[in-house]
């Protein structure tokens, strides 16, 4: 333990970790210090650097709370989040695919019936998403749950809005027995991540710009399937092919079909134009 160099101390510390850890946290401790120490071989790291390093990530965590996950941010641009994904959610041909959670899930949307408006009293288009939850096979999966969240038209989500904002665009609904679901919302529209905070700075820093495509987030479950966290992204957005967190894949995108005022898909009628898109969920069944 005295007199350690380049050369000894990287399995000096490895060797530290006790042969009775937990198999697991043993092999993720030694990968990440291996991987660490290499990283400041190969640059070279200079005693400033690191101590940047360091301010960076405090500022990270000090300006995550209850309604702002600056880390999970923090992942999502580096692609982290979507590799962590992919690695996780390996999906036989036909399966519906997955992308990032994000920073701005909010547990407990209210639980609405068919056809509900999560966007009721927000400005934007009037815009109706249906479709089916089906297995890979086609079949219907009777009262799939599917949970849904978005931004408004100005592009913020309710947790961002100062004072405590009550809880917009967002929404629980349960597929009928023909595996159906039907919500109205507002369009989405692309919009920029935070950047007031440690990861704007970064994309500062990277000479990247914040934006993401216009999307829908769902969450869509059944017992006895994988869950399936995911986007419905507007098709044509300006940002599909340069979304700040790298989560776009190409069979998430959907068309967002613009109508004059008339009937609506809820059996209703707008005085207004609006946009109808649909999309059908295949979940994968889960081993007992």
């Amino acid at each position: 333990m005295r007199n350690l160099t380049e050369a000894n101390l990287t399995d000096t510390v490895v060797a530290k970790i006790d042969p009775r850890a937990d198999a697991r946290f043993r092999q993720l401790a030694e990968s990440l210090i291996r991987h660490l120490h290499a990283f400041v071989r190969e640059t070279e790291l200079s005693e400033a650097e690191w101590f940047a390093g360091i301010q960076f990530l405090t500022a990270t965590g000090h300006k995550s709370d209850d309604r702002r996950q600056e880390f999970i941010l923090l992942s999502d641009t580096l692609g982290v989040s979507m590799l962590v994904d992919a690695i996780n959610h390996r999906k036989p041909g036909g399966a519906s695919e997955t992308t990032v959670l994000g920073p701005f899930h909010r547990p407990g949307a209210p639980q609405l019936p068919m056809w509900s408006d999560i966007a009721a009293g927000l400005p934007g288009v009037p815009t109706f998403l249906s479709g089916r939850v089906l297995d890979v096979q086609g079949q219907p999966i009777a009262g799939a749950a599917l949970d849904v969240w978005q931004t408004d038209s100005q592009g913020l989500y309710d947790v961002q809005r100062p004072g405590g904002a009550a809880a917009y665009a967002r929404g629980r609904f349960t597929a009928g027995a023909d595996g159906r679901y039907g919500l109205r919302t507002v369009k989405p529209v692309s919009y920029a991540i935070p950047t007031d905070g440690p990861v704007g700075v970064m994309l500062a820093a990277m000479g990247r710009h914040p934006f993401r495509p216009a999307h829908i987030h769902l969450i869509v479950s059944a017992p006895g399937f994988a869950p399936v966290t995911t986007h419905l992204f507007v098709a044509g957005d300006p940002y599909l092919d340069t979304d700040a967190v790298f989560a776009v894949k190409q069979s998430l995108i959907v068309d967002f079909v613009a109508h004059p005022s008339g009937p609506t898909p809820d059996g209703a009628t707008s005085p207004q134009p609006f946009c109808i898109s649909t999309y059908d969920f295949r979940l994968v069944r889960q081993e007992p």
